[in-house]
C-alpha cells in the first residue's frame, strides 16, 4: 500500500457531511488538506479542528460554480504547496421536485454543481498532475448513476453524467500515470439526506466516515493499480436490489 503522509488533497464540498469525513481520514492519514466549500465559516471550523488534533488543513472559501474563483484556487494551492496530490470533486446539490416544478435555472445549477465543476476543476489540476506523472481524481458519484426515483431528473442526469465523465478521464489521463476513480455511494447520515427527508430511519443508511475510508484505500493502492470504479452502500438500504 502506498504512503498518504505529505501528499496535499483539495476537497471540495468539504465542509460538512461526506467531504468533512474524507478531510478528516485524510488528514488522519498524514494528508494536509484543502477544505474547500462555499460556506467558509464551516470549512474554517473543519480546518481549525484538524489542526488542532495534530493534522494539517486550510480553509478556502469556493464557489464551484465560479470558473475563474476554480482557476485561482488552484494556482494558489500549487504555488503554496509546491504539489497537489489530489482532488476529491465531492460537492453536489439536488432539488426535490417533479420535472414540471423544476425551473430551468434549478436545472442549470445542479448541473453546474454536480458535472460542470468537477470538469472544470480536474481541467485545472490535471496538467500539473500530468507533468508529475503522478495524482489522483475521486469523483463522487452515487447510487443515482445506477438506478432512477422520482422527482430528480437532474439529480440522476448530472451523476449519470460524472460517471461516464470520470471513466472517459480515466482512458485519457492512464498513460500520464494519474489515476481517476468514480466512486458510488449509497445513502449516508448526512445533512443532504437527512436535512431533505428527515424521517429517513437511520439504520437505512451508512457512515459517512465508511465512504471516506472506501477513499483511504483506493488513494492508497500501489502504483501500478487504479480503481477506475467502486460501489459502497449501506447494507440496509431498502432501494437497493
Amino acid at each position: 500500500m502506498s504512503d498518504l503522509t505529505g501528499k496535499v488533497a483539495f476537497v471540495t464540498g468539504g465542509a460538512q457531511g461526506l467531504g468533512e469525513a474524507i478531510c478528516r481520514v485524510l488528514a488522519n492519514s498524514g494528508v494536509t488538506v484543502i477544505v474547500a466549500d462555499v460556506r467558509e465559516e464551516l470549512a474554517e471550523k473543519v480546518a481549525s479542528e484538524i489542526s488542532s488534533e495534530g493534522g494539517k488543513a486550510a480553509a478556502l472559501r469556493l464557489d464551484v460554480t465560479n470558473e475563474a474563483q476554480i482557476q485561482a484556487s488552484i494556482a494558489k494551492v500549487i504555488e503554496d504547496y509546491e504539489h497537489l496530490d489530489i482532488l476529491i470533486n465531492n460537492a453536489g446539490i439536488d432539488v426535490t421536485v417533479s420535472i414540471e416544478e423544476l425551473d430551468i435555472k434549478d436545472w442549470d445549477r445542479i448541473m453546474a454543481v454536480n458535472l460542470r465543476a468537477p470538469f472544470i476543476l480536474s481541467k485545472a489540476v490535471l496538467p500539473h498532475m500530468k507533468q508529475r506523472h503522478s495524482g489522483h481524481i475521486v469523483n463522487i458519484a452515487s447510487t443515482a448513476s445506477k438506478r432512477t426515483w422520482a422527482n430528480a431528473t437532474a439529480y440522476h442526469a448530472s451523476k449519470w453524467g460524472l460517471v461516464g465523465f470520470s471513466h472517459a478521464l480515466h482512458v485519457e489521463a492512464r498513460p500520464e500515470r494519474v489515476k481517476v476513480t468514480a466512486v458510488i455511494a449509497g445513502g449516508m447520515q448526512t445533512p443532504f439526506i437527512l436535512e431533505r427527508f428527515p424521517d429517513t430511519p437511520l439504520d437505512k443508511l451508512q457512515d459517512p466516515k465508511n465512504v471516506a475510508d472506501t477513499i483511504r484505500y483506493i488513494l492508497t493502492q500501489p502504483p501500478e493499480t487504479v480503481i477506475p470504479e467502486v460501489m459502497v452502500i449501506p447494507m440496509q438500504e431498502s432501494s437497493w436490489p
